[in-house]
């Protein structure tokens, strides 16, 4: 009922830009225009698949599977020059993303966003997996500290939430901010408290290649389930979720490279993390990309693990791509293992 709820939903607001577009094809200043073209410049359909191979042998055994991680399809729809709307739907899992943009300022220094989406904290969860270096996206401590998946104490939400966000950019585009009031539960789901999560996004650009960023969130969880690493918050309690994060990125024709500090805190647990990740063309088309990554779930346990790749890439139409990655993950809390990944990417 729930998804259904959801799709009836973003028909509805579908319907209604093409109906206000029809409406607008009739009759323009008393002049009658093509309204399947306007409708055509007004929505933007795109869509991405990444599947491929893994390999590891954790835990003493191995796992060797062929895997279809996502197949996204979304659409944008521009209503009025000030007015958007977005619609993303995964259909390897759920429906991620439904909002509405409204900018109230004829520059970009001022807008605000109404519904789910990918919330601010972290400089890599905003990012499109598309773009990202990684075949497992994101960092240890992203992936924990940001909600994508792995920390059962909030379940999976892929970085996303429900709420309300103002945004923009400012001082001649070199400072960009984002304020965002969320539910802290994530996506498709109901608050489980009262408490609502605040976060915060700053970032500064000095030059075209450069930029720092830092993000902070301020909230309460409502634990969906239990973790080994915090045996102090239990299924159903309402815990204290705070999370701060530094980091920088360069990016030029030469080399990529991000940096990024995490922290966070779950109850009374302290976690830690950061990576160093970079991708660098040696050839058209073809990158060799390298990541340093650590994340600590509990500082008291010492509940730690390291992971260092190393692959390459080959770009071979705009947002398509081949990659290939071996990682070595060390680790204080079970045995050391190998991980091999290859994947292919195809996107419009």
């Amino acid at each position: 009922m729930r998804k259904q709820s959801l799709k009836s939903s973003a028909l509805a607001v579908a319907m209604a830009v093409f109906s206000s577009v029809a409406a607008m094809g009739q009759q323009r200043e008393g002049k009658s225009i093509d309204w399947a073209k306007e409708l055509t410049d007004r929505i933007e359909l795109h869509g991405y698949a990444q599947g491929g191979y893994s390999y590891d042998d954790a835990a003493g055994k191995t796992n060797s599977t062929f895997n279809l991680k996502r197949t996204l399809f979304w659409a944008k729809g521009r209503v009025t020059d000030r007015f958007s709307f977005m619609f993303m739907h995964d259909f390897s899992s759920v429906v991620q993303e439904y909002y509405l943009d409204y900018r109230f300022s004829r520059d970009k220094a001022f807008s605000m966003r109404l519904g789910q989406f990918k919330h601010s904290y972290s400089m890599e969860n905003p990012l499109s997996p598309t773009m990202l270096e990684l075949i497992d996206v994101y960092s240890q401590a992203v992936l924990f500290l940001a909600g994508e998946g792995p920390d059962p104490l909030n379940g999976v939400n892929y970085g996303r939430d429900l709420g309300m966000m103002v945004y923009g950019d400012i001082f001649g585009d070199k400072i960009h901010y984002e304020l965002a009031l969320m539910n802290g539960q994530g996506i498709n789901r109901k608050d489980g408290n009262s408490d609502k999560d605040v976060i915060a996004h700053l970032e500064y650009k000095p030059t075209n290649h450069l930029r720092f960023v830092a993000t902070a969130q301020k909230g309460r969880g409502h634990a969906v389930g239990t973790a080994a690493w915090n045996p102090g918050v239990k299924l159903g309690d309402n815990y204290r979720r705070d999370r701060v994060s530094f980091g920088a990125e360069w990016k030029s024709d030469d080399i990529n490279v991000r940096a990024e500090y995490l922290a966070g805190k779950d109850g009374d647990v302290d976690s830690w993390g950061g990576y160093v990740t970079t991708s660098i063309p040696v050839a058209k088309g073809l990158d060799i990309v390298a990541s340093a990554d650590y994340y600590d779930r509990n500082t008291d346990m010492d509940y730690y693990q390291t992971n260092l790749t190393g692959g390459i890439q080959y770009w071979f139409f705009k947002k398509c791509r081949l990659q290939l990655q071996y990682t070595r993950c060390m680790s204080h809390f079970t045995d050391d293992y190998n991980w091999l990944q290859a994947q292919v990417q195809v996107a419009f």
